[in-house]
């Protein structure tokens, strides 16, 4: 008799639950509005808290960066793709999406620690999304997807040109944070397809 164990719906385009995968997008895009509204209220000057490259003193920035913006039209720029690409990643459920959201952050912001110019503040979501929209156009490729590939067809589609951002331009934005945002999504799309192959089973006789 064998055995073949239970394989995880790693093809899946949707989150298993909808109502979690809403309130944990949703609360994660009204705590950047909240933190935003407190600093414009106090003002607190929260935007010194971000990423100061090659500095001791800016390493905790790559914990804070992505929470932070300098104007309501920064933050409301990055809330639309925030929204769709946080909630479609989500499709593997809370834990990985926990995985994929902390390798982006992390590789975006050592990326720009390492790479941006000197007396620079670096902050913004927007690494974040350019991270999960890499992670989205690539991981059927990774699964063997049709399913995710086509839903990857229709994101490029429609946001395909934005990727056009992790190449140097205005000297404004973190061309940096989207490169390695980006890079961050195609690795954590890889550790989540081979967190998902199943292992190969056992054979037992009874």
């Amino acid at each position: 008799m064998s055995t073949v164990p239970a394989k995880r719906p790693a093809n899946r385009v949707l989150p298993p639950n909808l109502a979690q995968a809403g309130i944990v997008v949703g609360g994660f895009a009204v705590l950047l509005y909240l933190i935003e509204f407190a600093d414009r209220l106090l003002p607190a000057d929260l935007e010194l808290n971000g990423i100061i490259p090659r500095s001791v003193d800016g390493l905790d920035g790559i914990i804070w960066s992505p929470l932070l913006h300098g104007e309501w039209s920064h933050l409301i720029g990055n809330s639309v793709p925030l929204l769709v690409f946080a909630f479609l990643a989500m499709a593997n459920g809370l834990s990985q999406w926990i995985m994929v959201t902390a390798t982006i952050w992390l590789v975006s912001g050592i990326g720009v620690w390492l790479t941006s110019p000197e007396d620079t503040i670096t902050i913004g979501a927007s690494g974040l999304c350019f991270g999960w929209l890499l992670f989205l156009l690539v991981r059927g490729l990774f699964n063997r997807s049709l399913l995710q590939l086509g839903v990857a067809a229709i994101l490029f589609a429609y946001w395909g040109t934005t990727l056009l951002g992790v190449l140097p331009g205005d000297t404004g934005i973190s061309w940096q944070g989207h490169l390695f945002g980006a890079i961050g999504g195609v690795l954590a799309a890889w550790a989540a397809a081979v967190a998902d192959k199943p292992t190969v089973p056992g054979t037992f006789k009874g």
